[in-house]
């Protein structure tokens, strides 16, 4: 339906008010591109006779229009290519659509997607099957097109992508199945694969000749660029088609559903809340590309060409975002009339009916009268960098959903003795020589901490040794995680921070290089526990295992680049980083030292899995900050706590944060649950494990229910975060000055907290 039709007044809701930080340009090669996909279309049989589309479907989405907006710079050629691409992959949506999700088939939806990932072979000497419909043939045709320009590693990231895009529809499928609205963490995560922007990002690497060097591809900066601009253009998304997903598909993940549900809100403030979320997404990305991006390119030596192929690359993906939003203003595909989303695009033509881009202001291809910030996005901007340390006060405790019964090892006594022991040797309970502010704990702080307590519940049937060692780990994680703010947080030495982090993955050898001189107790203890951990285990397992403790690392020095620029962070950015710097990757990979062989990896790495240890860790994860809340708030000035984060992103208070983290632990719980027992049998299936994989699953199912009991209950029984043992500093003497911003203008909040006090 054409912008300023009658039908708008049908709409569920009003567009909301887009912030919109880059015009959108058109590329001169759009009429081309139109008439070459249309031909391409019904050359691969996806038109008249297809049952999906005919040649008035095609023209009325105006896919070269929505590739002329995100790519306005490439070649005629290139352009038609990526035109193409397009109309393969919503023919593809389109069509599994019709042939599944109708039907409900998910059966026959996994055959029919098992085989797309024959059509795209790393050589293509390797050939491929013979087409059988549309699809298939025309993933063939563009796969031969498009690698021979590309190097080996974006063929495999492409590849990837593309098969999540394929494979993830199943998850939509099985949603539907059970009538179920995802929660809103759940719902991100798998969006990133269903709804294809990381695949779109692939592309911009190929249509602006910018393939990103393999040997930063998967660094943080730019894994960051491509999920918040993905995740900005699938909420776009969803506020255009949330009447047609949820009034003529049946469609249950849109992320305004998934908001009105989650938040109990109308319709209207849920796709307020899903802009400024969208929102948040956009500044995270302008924030990852100023200031994570140099560093990058300095650490790892990227020569000039290289650096200019990724700035391209980030030009790119600006310009698919603008281009993505002018599109969908004028697409017949979505709901787009009115409301404060109307730009400049609105109330033009619709493409195919006499649209012209001379519409536009300033002429051909010049919409910045399309830019926009809004109040509302500078204010919520301004919110995310003024946080000062403040008095809180007790916070009270929700009821925890908590389905398992807490067992603790009888081996709990022995091995709170041992770590005692342990850190002495090590030296943790020390000032280190010539590191100053470095004497972060003392003997009365470890016992207070209790984390052989926690060991014994997420470990009941450890024996005496693996307990010991358990303790032992969770007992250098929370000391690296409260000595890297001491000594590198207040004096803001990032550069120290990186160089001391660089050391620690030297300690934990792999292929028998010996490790070099510890220097400090942090470098001592991690080598022995290194050392008693990985040496019995296969190479492979032992480097999972070091990834997993260098995510945990890393994850560190990004809270120190925020707290350097006092900068609350993006809720998704948080939520994703806090399974790092909370550890628990680590300890689930402890969970699994003893699975041995009979489950394949890629059974480990898959979207069951993975969506079973991320909603666990995400509940323990929110637990620890309701828990730490006044301890991180008012005694540390920290800003990485998600009621905190919550507080920023909703403009709302403590207790309002505090429902909302707390509904979104129980979300997390209950997908736990529902993962645990309707996917992973599903999943058996489709990897046709034998008994003693299942075994090892379930068993690991078990290890994981223990790991959640075990960390509440650790909660509860330690003192760690007792305002009592906050009170009391290092030594039993002195007073402890809040840790927190130390730039200029915040040394009056930091005085007003002790006063406070």
């Amino acid at each position: 339906m054409a912008p300023g039709s009658a039908e708008r007044v049908t709409q569920p809701f009003e567009l909301p008010d887009f912030y919109l930080p880059h015009p959108a340009r058109l590329n001169p090669h759009v009429e081309q591109a139109r008439e070459h996909s249309r031909g391409w279309a019904r050359e691969m049989g996806m038109l008249e006779g297809s049952g999906i589309w005919d040649t008035g479907d095609l023209d009325s989405h105006d896919y070269a229009l929505l590739c002329a907006y995100t790519h306005p710079d490439c070649s005629g050629p290139a352009l038609s290519l990526v035109t193409d691409w397009y109309v393969w992959v919503f023919f593809f949506d389109d069509h599994f659509l019709e042939a599944f999700k109708r039907t409900q088939d998910r059966e026959g939806g996994k055959a029919y997607l098992d085989r797309l990932q024959a059509f795209m072979p790393m050589d293509l000497e390797q050939g491929m099957p013979e087409p059988r419909n549309p699809v298939e043939a025309g993933l063939a045709d563009l796969w031969a097109r498009t690698v021979p320009a590309m190097s080996a590693d974006w063929r495999r990231r492409f590849a990837e992508s593309t098969e999540h895009l394929l494979n993830e529809s199943l998850w939509e499928l099985s949603n539907i199945n059970a009538g179920r609205v995802p929660n809103p963490v759940e719902y991100i995560e798998m969006r990133r694969k269903v709804g294809g922007a990381p695949w779109s990002a692939g592309l911009v690497e190929y249509a602006a000749g910018a393939e990103v060097p393999a040997a930063v591809a998967g660094a943080r900066p730019l894994l960051v660029l491509r999920d918040a601009f993905s995740d900005a253009v699938h909420l776009r998304n969803d506020l255009f088609s949330y009447q047609r997903e949820t009034e003529e598909e049946g469609e249950l993940s849109n992320g305004v559903l998934v908001l009105e549900t989650f938040l109990g809100c109308t319709t209207q403030e849920a796709a307020e809340s899903v802009n400024d979320l969208l929102t948040s997404r956009l500044q995270q990305f302008e924030n990852t590309a100023l200031t994570e991006l140099p560093p990058l390119f300095a650490e790892h030596a990227l020569d000039p060409v290289q650096c200019a192929r990724v700035l391209a690359y980030v030009k790119g993906l600006q310009d698919w975002q603008s281009g993505g939003h002018e599109w969908h203003m004028r697409s017949s595909r979505y709901m787009n009339g009115g409301g404060a989303g109307a730009g400049a695009g609105a109330g033009a033509e619709a493409p195919g009916a006499g649209w012209s881009p001379f519409a536009l202001p300033g002429g051909l291809g010049l919409s910045a009268g399309t830019v926009r910030t809004t109040g509302r996005a500078e204010a919520a901007r301004v919110r995310g960098f003024t946080h000062a340390p403040r008095s809180t006060g007790p916070v009270p405790l929700p009821d925890f959903l908590m389905p398992f019964p807490a067992a603790l090892s009888p081996h709990l006594d022995a091995s709170r003795r041992h770590v005692v022991d342990w850190a002495h040797r090590m030296g943790l309970l020390l000032p280190q020589p010539g590191v100053p502010h470095s004497h972060v704990w003392d003997e009365h702080k470890l016992v207070a901490f209790d984390f052989p307590l926690c060991a014994a519940g997420i470990h009941p049937d450890a024996t005496a040794e693996g307990l010991d060692l358990t303790s032992g780990w969770l007992t250098w994680g929370t000391y690296a995680d409260d000595y890297f703010p001491a000594v590198y947080g207040r004096t803001r030495d990032l550069a120290g921070a990186r160089a001391a982090n660089e050391r620690l993955s030297a300690f934990m050898p792999v292929d028998g290089t010996p490790a070099p001189a510890p220097v400090t107790a942090l470098e001592r203890s991690l080598a022995d526990l290194w050392t008693r951990t990985a040496g019995t285990m296969e190479p492979q397992a032992r480097r999972r295992f070091r990834t997993a403790v260098e995510n945990m690392t890393a994850s560190w020095q990004w809270e120190l680049a925020n707290a350097a620029q006092n900068r609350i962070p993006d809720p998704v950015d948080y939520l994703e980083m806090r399974r790092h710097t909370f550890g628990s990757e680590l300890t689930m990979s402890l969970c699994r030292l003893g699975h041995g062989a009979p489950v394949p990896e890629e059974v480990y790495r898959s979207g069951p899995m993975r969506s079973l240890e991320n909603s666990a860790a995400d509940y323990a994860c929110l637990m620890n900050d309701v828990f730490s809340y006044r301890k991180e708030i008012e005694y540390e000035g920290e800003i990485h706590n998600a009621l905190l984060v919550v507080q920023n992103f909703f403009d709302c208070d403590e207790q309002a944060s505090l429902a909302v983290v707390h509904d979104l632990m129980t979300e997390r719980m209950r997908q736990f649950q529902h993962v645990a027992e309707n996917e992973l049998p599903v999943l058996y299936d489709d990897f046709a494990l034998g008994a003693d994989a299942r075994s090892v699953l379930d068993d690991y199912v078990r290890e994981l229910q223990n790991w959640l009991a075990g960390i509440l209950a650790w909660h509860r029984g330690c003192r760690r975060y007792d305002e009592a043992e906050l009170r009391r500093p290092v030594g039993g003497v002195g007073a402890r000055l809040a840790a927190g911003p130390t730039g200029l203008g915040t040394s009056a909040a930091r005085l007003a907290v002790l006063a406070a006090r």
